[in-house]
C-alpha cells in the first residue's frame, strides 16, 4: 500500500471541492511537497501537495467533486524515479543511435540531434503501415489524438468518419462523451459540417449547444446574490465626483511616490482612504444584522474598519479583504490592492484572506461602466460602485455659474435600508464625493 492522497481539511464552512485538474499524469513520478493537483471550491482554489515521493496513481478524475477527507490517489514510494519514465534511458538509446554525430555547428555546447530520415525511407515507413479498417470505402476513421472520449462516443464518431477534435466536449475533465459525438452529426445535417473528415470548418449559423458545469465558486457567487437580493431591503442612492483634483495630485507625485515606495500611485487609495473617514462618521454602514442572544435580529458594531476589494478572477468575482485600513499609509493599501490583484489571476488567494469585512468596493470603471446599482456582500450593510471616468459639462468652479468640460465619475452607494436610513447613507456618500474632490480632507482627517 502506498501513502494515500487525501483531500486536506480547507477552513471551517468549506466540506467539499470539485478537482479542477491533476498536475501530474498518472504513473508519473512526484517529489514530496510538489503539487499534484488543484482543488476548487465555492471559496477558493488551492494546491494539494504531495504527501510522499513516488510514482502518482489516480483515485479519482478531473471534475469530480470530492468530500474533505476523501482519498482521491496514491503514491507508490518504493517505486524509483527511473522506473517511472524511461526517458533518461531512452535519451541515452536515441544518442547512441545516432551514431555518436552531436557536434554542434556554433562552437557553443554540443546538442545530440536525432537523425534525420530520408523521404524515401520515410515514404516506404507510411505505406507499409496497415490502414484502419473504416467500414466504408469513402467515410475516413474517427482521429483519436490526443483527444479524451468514452468509448461509446469514439465507436460513434469511428462510424461517422468524425474527427474526435471537431467535437466540443462536456463531459468531466474534457471528456467527450456520446451525447457531443450526437450533437455534433445534428448540427452537420443542420449543414453547419457537410465536409468529410480533416476538411471541416466552423460555419457561421451554427445551432450548435454545450452544457458545462457550474463551478463551485460561480455557484456561491451566485447564491450569496440572491441571498442579498432576498435578506436585505436594498437601495442605491447615486453622486458624482470630479476626479480633476486627484488626477492632479496624482500626476504632481506619482514618479516620486513609486520612487519611494517602490508601488504606483492609483485611485483606489484614495476611494479606501475616503471610504474609511466616512465609516467612521457613520459607524452602522460598517455594522452587520445579526441573530442576537436571544434570536432576534441585532446590530453588530465594528471598532475598525476592514475594506473589502472586488477582484475579477479567471474563475469569477473574489473579494479579498485589506484589514484595519484606518491604520494604513496610501502605500500599504496600493500595496495590498497590488498583491491581491495578482494573486487572484493565479489562484492564489487564501480562504482566510476573503473572509470577514465590513464594506466593500467595486470598480466597475475598469471595464467601462457608466452606470451601476453593485449588490450587497452579506452580512456588510453597504457597498460603494465606482464607475469610469468621463469628460461631461459641468459647473466649475462651484458657484461660479460657468461651464467646463471636467473628468467626471458616477458613484453608487448600495445599502440595507433595514440598518441605515436614507439620510444617512446620502452624507456618507457625500463625505466621500467632498474628499476625493479636495484631497486635503484626506491628509488632514477632516
Amino acid at each position: 500500500m502506498g501513502t494515500k492522497i487525501v483531500i486536506p481539511n480547507i477552513g471551517e464552512s468549506v466540506t467539499s471541492g470539485v478537482i479542477a485538474s491533476w498536475s501530474v499524469k498518472d504513473g508519473e513520478y512526484v517529489e514530496r511537497d510538489q503539487t499534484v493537483l488543484e482543488l476548487e471550491t465555492d471559496k477558493v482554489t488551492m494546491e494539494v501537495p504531495a504527501p510522499a515521493a513516488g510514482v502518482v496513481k489516480h483515485g479519482a478524475s478531473e471534475g469530480d467533486e470530492v468530500e474533505v477527507g476523501a482519498v482521491v490517489g496514491e503514491i507508490d514510494e518504493s517505486a524509483a524515479k527511473s522506473d517511472s519514465s524511461g526517458s533518461s534511458k531512452e535519451s541515452e538509446k536515441s544518442e547512441k543511435s545516432d551514431g555518436g554525430d552531436d557536434k554542434s555547428d556554433g562552437g557553443g555546447t554540443a546538442t545530440a540531434a536525432p537523425p534525420e530520415e530520408k523521404p524515401e525511407a520515410k515514404k516506404s515507413k507510411e505505406e507499409s503501415k496497415p490502414k484502419p479498417d473504416s467500414g466504408s470505402g469513402d467515410k475516413p476513421p474517427a482521429t483519436a489524438g490526443s483527444h479524451k472520449a468514452t468509448p461509446l462516443a469514439r465507436k460513434l464518431a469511428d462510424d461517422n468518419g468524425i474527427d474526435l477534435g471537431s467535437v466540443s466536449a462536456t463531459g468531466a475533465g474534457g471528456r467527450i462523451r456520446e451525447q457531443d459525438v450526437l450533437a455534433y452529426i445534428q448540427t452537420r445535417s443542420n449543414g453547419a459540417a457537410s465536409k468529410p473528415a480533416g476538411e471541416q470548418k466552423s460555419a457561421s449559423g451554427s445551432r450548435s449547444v454545450r452544457q458545462e458545469k457550474m463551478t463551485p465558486l460561480r455557484q456561491r457567487i451566485a447564491s450569496r446574490l440572491v441571498e442579498a437580493q432576498q435578506t436585505a431591503a436594498m437601495l442605491t442612492t447615486f453622486n458624482e465626483v470630479d476626479m480633476g483634483a486627484v488626477m492632479d495630485l496624482r500626476k504632481q507625485h506619482k514618479e516620486a511616490f513609486e520612487k519611494k515606495h517602490g508601488i504606483g500611485l492609483g485611485f483606489m487609495s484614495f476611494f479606501v482612504k475616503a471610504a474609511t473617514q466616512g465609516l467612521q462618521k457613520f459607524p452602522l454602514i460598517n455594522a452587520y444584522i445579526v441573530a442576537g442572544d436571544d434570536g432576534k435580529p441585532a446590530i453588530e458594531r465594528h471598532e475598525y474598519q476592514d475594506i473589502a476589494i472586488a477582484v475579477a478572477g479567471p474563475k469569477g468575482l473574489v473579494v479579498p479583504v485589506i484589514r484595519n485600513t484606518e491604520d494604513m499609509s496610501f502605500a500599504e493599501i496600493e500595496s495590498a490592492i497590488k498583491d491581491f490583484g495578482a494573486r487572484a489571476k493565479d489562484g492564489k488567494l487564501e480562504l482566510s484572506e476573503m473572509t470577514g469585512g465590513t464594506f466593500t468596493i467595486t470598480n466597475g470603471g475598469v471595464f467601462g461602466s457608466l452606470m451601476s446599482t453593485p449588490i450587497l456582500n452579506p452580512p456588510q450593510s453597504a457597498i460603494l460602485g465606482m464607475h469610469t471616468i468621463k469628460s461631461r459639462p459641468v459647473e466649475y468652479p462651484e458657484k461660479s455659474g460657468q461651464v467646463a468640460l471636467r473628468p467626471m465619475m458616477y458613484l453608487a452607494l448600495s445599502y440595507d435600508h433595514r440598518i441605515v436610513d436614507g439620510a444617512e447613507a446620502v452624507q456618507f456618500l457625500v463625505s466621500i464625493k467632498n474628499a476625493i474632490e479636495d484631497p486635503a480632507r484626506l491628509m488632514l482627517d477632516l
